[in-house]
């Protein structure tokens, strides 16, 4: 298998799009990365996506990118897993060009949320829960996570304001980000006073749905370009009661383990870390999961400081899915290109993290089913 790498980027910010489409702001995206590639054309799309069908009453979203986006004939295909969708596309994309199938790729991720009833979202994004085991016994996301952080805060002795820490820093970081949907900062005491939706959880506690697409172009010439060290999945059950420990991430673990194996490197080499902030307890169990805190600490570290952008390991740097926001099925290429803009010296001065050469960015299906880890590399 040969080097891939990554040659052009791009993104719409994140909003509600109410006017503009779904094959709007995929090819917007799509022909922002192709442009700053100096590409007129590629030979294949992989678009991720999660809730086309159920929100938007459209299927078969790879070709009707690909056509609107001037791409008419080349292969092009939708990737679907859950909130993972993006960067499951984007390694669907990594393999054919890595494989030598083709010689460029477009990946893109594209999702509108905000356009139906906050009911019909919530029950689309409840179908990446297991039907039988949670969502036909009334369990939603928020539901779900909020037996998470409560098992959380009883095994560990945290409050629920210890987890405050990392919402202010992902707004903190937003608030920088021009392409973020809320660019505020937010203080512990506004997290207190949040209005609660799933006891724990609260509005704070949980990422905004939006609508927007990121996309990035692949190829296998190095000249100017970020290498992708490594693209890994790792699974687990869907349903958290047939897990072994619902507070250890076992798919976050497996796919780090072969991403750090691939890259040849180690959690200390990493310069900053785009992770998959759904929810606040979502972002600890994946600092965890991921070997970047022991089991029970992440809160700890994160309260003290361990995590924000001027620290060993910055996370969320351009905002997260708290503070830039989370369309579901785009998010995991908003994170990619996020890394590479911090690698390429492209981040908005107030966020460019000094000196980052090795990016991680992990992107989560479900809570924490389908992960997808990648290692973004910048040795010049």
């Amino acid at each position: 298998m040969r080097k891939v790498y990554i040659k052009g980027i791009g993104q719409t910010p994140v909003r509600e799009h109410w006017d503009a489409g779904l094959r709007d702001l995929a090819a917007q995206a799509v022909l922002a990365a192709m442009d700053d590639a100096g590409r007129s054309d590629v030979d294949a799309l992989y678009a991720g996506n999660m809730l086309s069908g159920p929100l938007s009453g459209q299927e078969h979203l790879g070709v009707l990118i690909a056509e609107h986006a001037g791409l008419p004939g080349i292969e092009a295909v939708k990737v679907e897993a859950a909130c993972g969708s993006a960067a499951a596309a984007f390694r669907q994309g990594v393999l054919a060009v890595a494989s030598g199938m083709v010689e460029s790729v477009v990946c893109v991720g594209v999702e509108k949320l905000t356009e139906m009833s906050g009911y019909a979202t919530t029950q689309g994004l409840a179908s990446a829960a297991d039907a039988d085991y949670e969502t036909a016994m009334g369990m939603n996301f928020v539901a779900i996570n909020a037996l998470l952080m409560q098992r959380y805060m009883y095994e560990f002795g945290y409050r629920k304001q210890d987890f405050a820490a990392f919402g202010i820093s992902a707004h903190e970081n937003a608030t920088h980000n021009p392409n973020a949907m809320f660019r505020s900062p937010i203080t512990a005491a506004q997290y207190e006073r949040a209005k609660m939706i799933v006891d724990p959880i609260n509005l704070l506690d949980s990422s905004p749905i939006a609508d927007g697409a990121a996309a990035v172009v692949l190829t296998a010439d190095p000249d100017n370009a970020i290498e992708i060290a490594a693209c890994e999945i790792g699974t687990d059950s869907i349903a958290i009661d047939n897990r072994e420990n619902p507070l250890w991430l076992q798919g976050v673990e497996r796919s780090v383990v072969k991403a750090i194996r691939s890259a040849g490197v180690s959690q200390r080499d990493i310069d900053l870390f785009e992770l998959h902030d759904a929810f606040s307890i979502m972002a600890a169990l994946s600092l965890e999961a991921s070997g970047f805190a022991e089991r029970g600490q992440a809160v700890k570290l994160a309260n003290d400081g361990a995590f924000r952008r001027n620290s060993n390991l910055p996370t969320c740097t351009m905002g997260g899915l708290k503070g830039r926001g989370h369309p579901v099925g785009a998010t995991g290429l908003y994170q990619i290109v996020e890394a590479a803009m911090q690698l390429r010296r492209q981040a908005p001065d107030a966020l460019q993290i000094p000196d980052a050469r090795i990016a991680m960015a992990q992107n989560i299906g479900g809570s924490g089913a389908t992960v997808i880890t990648t290692i973004l590399k910048n040795l010049a």
